[in-house]
């Protein structure tokens, strides 16, 4: 007797006495069993074997989901040098087809594309020192702002509160505090980057702080939200140098990491804010 389904496998009375290719136990002529046609070979009709190996192949088959895609600091800025680095270099060749490549080659990008590119390798130096923190740390990198073509270059959500970072490459540049008023006008501080107002830099990371606030207001309004200007490659003097402006933190990547960790610890669920911050700031 046979029953055969159509697939790879029949199920059959045997004629002559055979082995289980899995088990190995002895099948007796006239017993049933399946026959394998891909292998050729027979097996118990309800072997425990086939069944855990059944089960091994589907789970082969359906790989388990790994941890969400990791997102990119510099992502976004990089992105969008490159757009204006290729649009240039199509208009200069379309303009000039024979000396098109000799133009690209003896001038400079204008600056106003350089500056993504500055920005994006700032952003990954930062992120590579926030690496230096312990792993109770989560972070965050190049999420954008919704309703809007902004984003928050680091959040870095740990057991002393979120901390919003923006993370500034002026190379060789001085950022201080300068200080006005304060007997008979109020006081006004301001941020000065080699001698020029950078006041538009720490009004952008307050936003930021606020949109951050905003978005943890309703399950978590307990925990500190620290908002940082953190200067990469900057001319930070020797002794002192780093302040704050305006509630804003201006410093150097390795006083930031030292101030993270020594900071008094705040009540915060990592996970949970790191998850909800992930799902409110998509990657940019």
């Amino acid at each position: 007797m046979t029953l055969d389904d159509g697939r790879d496998e029949k199920r059959m009375r045997l004629r002559y006495p055979g082995t289980c290719r899995i088990c190995g136990a002895v099948l007796r002529a006239g017993s049933e069993a399946v026959y394998e046609r891909n292998t050729k070979t027979v097996r118990c009709v309800e072997c425990p074997s086939a069944a855990q190996e059944s089960a091994a192949d589907d789970a082969a088959a359906s790989p388990v989901p790994g941890p969400p895609e990791a997102d990119t600091a510099g992502a976004s800025a990089r992105r969008e040098y490159e757009r204006r680095a290729t649009s240039r270099e199509q208009r200069v060749r379309t303009a000039h087809p024979r000396i098109g490549g000799l133009i690209l080659a003896l001038s400079d990008e204008p600056q106003s594309t350089q500056a993504w590119q500055r920005g994006a390798v700032g952003e990954e130096i930062m992120a590579k020192r926030l690496k230096d923190l312990p792993d109770t740390w989560r972070m965050l990198h190049d999420r954008r702002i919704p309703g809007s073509h902004a984003n928050i270059d680091h959040i870095a959500v740990g057991p002393t509160g979120v901390w919003v970072i923006d993370a500034k490459r002026y190379k060789g540049k001085r950022p201080a505090l300068h200080l006005e008023g304060g007997i008979i006008r109020p006081r006004v501080e301001s941020l000065r980057i080699g001698g020029r107002d950078g006041t538009r830099l720490v009004a952008g990371v307050q936003g930021q702080v606020k949109k951050v606030a905003s978005a943890l207001d309703a399950t978590a309004p307990a925990i500190t939200i620290t908002g940082v200007l953190c200067f990469v490659e900057a001319d930070w003097p020797l002794i002192g140098g780093s302040f704050t402006v305006n509630g804003i933190h201006v410093v150097w990547p390795r006083l930031l990491i030292t101030r993270m960790i020594q900071a008094p610890d705040t009540p915060i669920d990592v996970a949970a804010t790191h998850a909800r911050l992930a799902s409110h700031f998509p990657s940019a």
